[in-house]
């Protein structure tokens, strides 16, 4: 195998993960299994990978990492190698469903976990990696836990190969206590100074409106319980009213772009033409979900000159980071999944 030569590896010293780099480096070449545990915004995501390189891995085979969601794999992959200072689909490459980047010389693979699962079934033993980065492991996908049951019985026959979780939250114990006492390393994760203001989600009267613009805050000081979800069809125009009420406030703060946190695509569709209607037409309203194709999800990584306003599912929280983004409107309701014992579905 020609294994192409090692462009300079540069880490950002703003980064809490940097620092830790040399522990990190070292554990992987001592233990088989390592986990690292950080908050999001540390850095784990685009800095492991080159921490391996940095233990001397991608010799024998390549880095594989897996990401959860399809953009989050683009994103990423494009990230390191531009810290890099490579193209995509050179010494970095990703892979995701339909789109394949990946070159003979691509030592660095970011991928989906299905693309890895899928893999399994030309590769039984990953025989084309000699480190796997299991990344956002916390989300404990369906994927993820095949993968994580499939490895803990691969480890023992490829004793060579490394084998790295990262997680976000205090679920690394749970894992390490899986693989038989891996090593944990955490990692703070970059905290700044966030105000939080609360809103009630009935349009706000006139009264209230006038009262609350010299400081917003003082609308709603105490955190509400959370809002009950409207029946299917009813009270999604007090919700959209809400919503354009919480982004006249930021508006009136100044510049910057707004990241909005819906439940779904139908609610994003919804507040998508509400905020059109709204708004003046030089304001760029951007949806951000899963089905997204990939030319409309790679336009929030485009430069623009305008306001934006980022409708998002979880994406925006868990697997990516939306450049420019200075205002938070969080709309307190989520899409849980569960379990449903009667219908064993």
């Amino acid at each position: 195998m020609n294994v192409p030569a090692l462009p300079p590896l540069e880490f950002p010293e703003q980064l809490p993960v940097s620092a830790k780099r040399e522990e990190i480096a070292a554990a992987i070449a001592a233990h088989q299994v390592i986990i690292v545990c950080g908050e999001t915004g540390s850095g784990k995501t685009t800095q492991l990978p080159k921490i391996a390189l940095l233990a001397g891995r991608g010799t024998t085979g390549r880095i594989g990492m897996t990401q959860p969601r399809r953009i989050a794999a683009r994103s990423v992959a494009n990230r390191i190698a531009e810290e890099m200072r490579g193209r995509l689909g050179e010494f970095v490459g990703y892979q995701v469903r339909f789109h394949d980047q990946v070159g003979p010389n691509t030592r660095i693979k970011i991928m989906t976990d299905g693309i890895l699962l899928a893999e399994t079934q030309s590769d039984a033993e990953f025989r084309n990696y000699d480190t796997l980065i299991l990344d956002e492991a916390h989300e404990r996908s369906l994927n993820i836990d095949f993968l994580l049951g499939y490895l803990k019985t691969l480890l023992p026959r490829r004793p060579e190969l490394k084998l790295i979780i990262s997680s976000a939250t205090l679920e690394a114990e749970r894992f390490a206590d899986y693989f038989g006492g891996a090593t944990v390393i955490e990692v703070s994760g970059r905290t700044y100074p966030v105000e939080l203001r609360y809103r009630p989600l009935e349009p706000l009267s006139r009264r209230e409106r006038g009262r609350g613009e010299g400081n917003p805050a003082q609308i709603l000081q105490k955190p509400p319980s959370p809002p009950t979800p409207p029946p299917e069809g009813e009270g999604s125009e007090d919700f959209n009213q809400a919503l354009l009420d919480a982004v006249d406030e930021l508006a009136r703060e100044g510049p910057g772009d707004v990241l909005v946190f819906l439940p779904g695509e139908r609610e994003i569709r919804e507040a998508q033409e509400a905020l059109r209607k709204h708004h003046p037409p030089q304001t760029e309203i951007l949806p951000l979900y899963a089905r997204l194709s990939v030319a409309e999800q790679e336009r929030i990584f485009q430069s623009h000159a305008a306001r934006r306003i980022v409708l998002a599912t979880n994406v925006a929280e868990t697997s990516l980071t939306v450049p420019g983004i200075r205002y938070v409107v969080d709309t307190g309701l989520a899409r849980v999944k569960r379990y449903s014992l009667r219908n064993k579905i």
